[in-house]
């Protein structure tokens, strides 16, 4: 089962590799990645994205942007997932609140968190922006969970099943850079 928004620190093997990220969201019938260039996930999740021909890539320039179109799609029962950065989902805040959370709409998000120190748990980080990121979720009664290994990869497509059956939006955070 994956962690809820909390890291073991002492939990430390190697990062959650992008091809399990990307294998799992196939597996849940994700057929549109909606991105915004994130620092923490380009190089081993959204590149290989953009080369995935079982994937589509639609790039936004703003992350509220991404709330719609994948609210959008799911009432054309088409599957999308966001994939951002932690910056732009505090941008995005009224955006998630208003639809994905009041409308009870699947809006599923791939957020990483950059600066997270690889020393420590995000409620524990040095970077204000980092730690607020699990009471602001736990505010607005935002389901969220932590893809730290593979293992809590594998389980993504539980989620993103359970989110879509629901009409229910989920968070997962991307601690680190995945392999």
């Amino acid at each position: 089962m994956m962690r809820e928004a909390a890291i073991e620190t002492a939990d430390r093997a190697a990062p959650v590799s992008g091809a399990a990220i990307i294998a799992s969201i196939k597996q849940a019938g994700i057929g549109t990645v909606v991105a915004l260039p994130d620092i923490v996930t380009c190089e081993t999740l959204l590149w290989p994205v953009t080369r995935d021909p079982g994937l589509r890539l639609v790039q936004v320039c703003k992350e509220d942007e991404g709330i719609s179109i994948c609210a959008g799609l799911s009432y054309c029962d088409e599957r999308a997932v966001l994939l951002i950065q932690h910056t732009g989902f505090l941008d995005s805040i009224n955006a998630i609140r208003a639809i994905a959370v009041e409308y009870a709409l699947p809006v599923v998000m791939i957020v990483g968190l950059q600066g997270m120190e690889a020393d420590r748990a995000p409620a524990e980080s040095d970077k204000l922006g980092v730690r607020i990121m699990g009471p602001i979720m736990d505010a607005m009664q935002l389901s969220h969970s932590v893809l730290d290994q593979n293992d809590d990869a594998a389980a993504m497509a539980t989620t993103i099943d359970d989110c879509y059956a629901a009409s229910k939006p989920h968070v997962f955070l991307v601690p680190r850079s995945p392999a």
